[in-house]
């Protein structure tokens, strides 16, 4: 049985299926350039935190973190705050 566009998409019209496979390519590439952006900050966050190690400091500073979660509150709201902590877990201890 093949599958057609509609019932992939949900969609209930051949042209509501064409607009929505294109944005789900369009949502897709987004994604995968916000991969990119995490694995390159989750690199960045690394020599942060082996330079900090490396002069006697602590792995993780709090107070940035703090920051970190309220610029992410204060753009995307309290789903921002998930988010943040997300790219904190992700960016601690890789190295």
């Amino acid at each position: 049985m093949t599958i057609t566009s509609t019932e992939k998409t949900g969609a209930r019209t051949s042209e509501a299926a064409g607009v929505i496979s294109g944005a789900r390519e369009r949502i897709d590439a987004l994604d995968d350039r916000i991969i990119g952006l995490i694995q390159e900050r989750v690199a960045v966050s690394a020599v942060i935190q082996e330079a900090r190690i490396d002069s006697g400091g602590r792995r993780v500073n709090l107070s940035r973190e703090m920051e970190i979660l309220a610029h992410y509150r204060d753009a995307l709201g309290k789903p921002g705050t998930a988010l943040a902590m997300t790219l904190l877990e992700l960016c601690r201890g890789r190295i």
